[in-house]
């Protein structure tokens, strides 16, 4: 093989398990959605069936960005080995989530969707500066 071991961003499912073998899970990553603060479309959210119905329901001109070869890339566009449907929308990859919140920042695209733990800390840093 090519590596000994992956400590993040391998996110585990049955077609990866035929060439890996994972470890019990030690930390358990959710995605984020990250909209700007004057953005009311997810305010009344409650609920991931709740956003996913409302994601459903955008169409192509909306713009989400994403890390690409991520987990998120995947639930956006549908992903069959992940059972993800995907949405209607556009999903627009960067190298970084932090490249995505720029670009959204800057306006071009609406919404960006990464990992929950990076999602809170440029949240975070962001509004410090707001």
């Amino acid at each position: 093989g090519k590596a000994d071991i992956a400590m993040a961003g391998l996110t585990i499912n049955e077609n990866r398990k035929e060439f890996v073998t994972f470890s019990d899970a030690y930390y358990e990553a959710s995605q984020q959605l990250i909209v700007m603060a004057d953005d009311d479309r997810f305010d009344k959210v409650q609920t991931v069936a709740e956003a996913e119905a409302l994601l459903a329901g955008l169409g192509q001109e909306i713009k989400i960005g994403v890390q690409a070869g991520t987990t998120a890339q995947f639930y956006l566009e549908g992903d069959p080995d992940w059972d993800f449907e995907g949405f209607p929308v556009t999903c627009v990859g960067y190298k970084s989530g932090s490249l995505a919140v720029q670009d959204m920042l800057n306006g071009n695209i609406h919404y960006v969707i990464i990992d929950e733990a990076p999602a809170q800390f440029i949240v975070d840093a962001i509004n410090k500066l707001s």
